[in-house]
């Protein structure tokens, strides 16, 4: 069987853009049992509630739900447990150091197959207020009534 080229997107986390300023992204492995993989292929993954937490300098993701497989029977996995990321020590260290300054979390922004591996975008993130959230709809708003008027206007 050939190997798939190129990245294919499995899960997005919009609601991370919508509440989190994302400062700065990596992108992590994840470990992963046979039928996990096989389900996240047929992409019944969701990441909405999932975040992730470091414990003895490991990253782990929490809450990201994989539904089972359905011809894995006995070899299924629990499918909210808790599964490891893999990065290397000195990006585990700078998240360490980084998540220690106030009001910083890391938050799973997409899941997506970059070849055959599954990996996962992981965001450096500080929390919106919500005034914040409120300017951030207000301008997509206005942008969206800026794209109509030159639509109508071109087309008239």
């Amino acid at each position: 069987m050939a190997k798939e080229k190129g990245t294919r997107l499995i899960a997005n986390n919009k609601k991370a853009y919508h509440d989190y300023f994302v400062e700065e992204t990596y992108e992590a492995g994840i470990a992963l049992a046979g039928t996990e993989v096989k389900s996240l292929r047929m992409g019944k993954c969701s990441i909405k509630e999932s975040f992730i937490g470091i414990e003895d300098e490991e990253v782990y993701i929490y809450q990201m739900h994989i539904s089972p497989y359905e011809k894995g029977n006995i070899f299924n996995k629990d499918p909210l447990r808790t599964r490891k990321l893999l990065l290397h020590k000195y990006e585990i260290n700078k998240l360490i150091g980084q998540q220690k300054m106030k009001g910083y979390t890391l938050i799973p922004l997409k899941i997506y197959f970059k070849d055959s591996l599954v990996k996962v975008e992981v965001g450096l993130c500080r929390g919106k207020k919500l005034y914040d959230k409120r300017e951030d709809i207000a301008k997509k708003d206005a942008k969206r009534e800026a794209e109509r008027e030159f639509k109508i206007r071109n087309l008239g």
